[in-house]
């Protein structure tokens, strides 16, 4: 099983001899503007794609299916609405599933607890798009677990640590985590995807799993960068199981 990070929270998972491109947010560096109740005014994202356009569309050729964790524009553009084959296998929630097919794509997969695709069961799993307020407008969100008889992997999605992440972690003990970190923040309100304690936490409840850490300096809300990360990580002793991926990072899960 191997990982390709590209940017933030998009990623290509390779499992069973099948690729699932996980999240694309594929617009070049700016094209979402500034975000929302945030305390500055950089564009997003803020950085490119660690590949030309060309090759992007060269990977999107290689790609087998997409799995889309829900619809905010740092998981699902226009640029990747525009450039994803309307054929692709789109894997979803049956809650945004009517919204993707609408935007053209003749392949929806909705799921509302498993589904058994390509030799893979891929299941949804909940998640808590922050707290109060705020995680209310954020909307639902949902992450995934692929397994094979081999190989599984939780991949959490935006969420924060709570009960529901705990308890996914139990159903069905992953061998490799795969969280956003960088925990983004409004102007008001609590982070809304996991701090560097929330993954801390992740570790602690997964004691035999390999943690994998996302979603880091590509968007303007998110107050945690890498080297912050990993340096808790390290005064944790978590270095070892625990990993701050960069963009166009290529990983074999084992």
């Amino acid at each position: 099983m191997k990982l390709h990070l590209w940017r933030n929270a998009t990623l290509e998972l390779n499992i069973n001899g099948t690729s699932i491109l996980i999240d694309p947010m594929l617009g070049e560096k700016g094209s979402l503007g500034v975000f929302p109740m945030t305390d500055n005014e950089m564009l997003n994202p803020l950085v490119d794609l660690p590949f030309s356009e060309k090759e992007l569309i060269e990977k999107l050729q290689t790609v087998d299916a997409v799995a889309v964790t829900h619809l905010h524009p740092d998981h699902w553009d226009a640029k990747a609405i525009e450039l994803v084959d309307k054929n692709t296998p789109i894997l979803c929630s049956e809650i945004i599933a009517d919204q993707i097919a609408q935007q053209g794509f003749l392949n929806v997969l909705p799921i509302n607890t498993s589904i058994l695709w390509n030799n893979i069961e891929i299941s949804i799993t909940k998640g808590q798009h922050g707290t109060g307020e705020i995680g209310e407008k954020m909307g639902l969100v949902n992450g995934f677990v692929l397994k094979t008889e081999k190989e599984s992997v939780y991949i959490v999605g935006d969420s924060i640590w709570y009960d529901d992440i705990a308890a996914e972690i139990s159903r069905y003990q992953p061998q490799h985590i795969i969280v956003a970190g960088g925990a983004a923040t409004f102007v008001v309100g609590d982070p809304i995807i996991m701090t560097s304690e929330d993954i801390a936490k992740v570790c602690e409840y997964a004691p035999e799993a390999s943690v994998w850490v996302t979603h880091l300096e590509a968007v303007s809300h998110c107050k945690e960068d890498r080297n912050f990360i990993q340096k808790k990580m390290n005064e944790k002793g978590l270095e070892k199981r625990c990993f701050v991926l960069n963009d166009n990072e290529q990983v074999v899960l084992s």
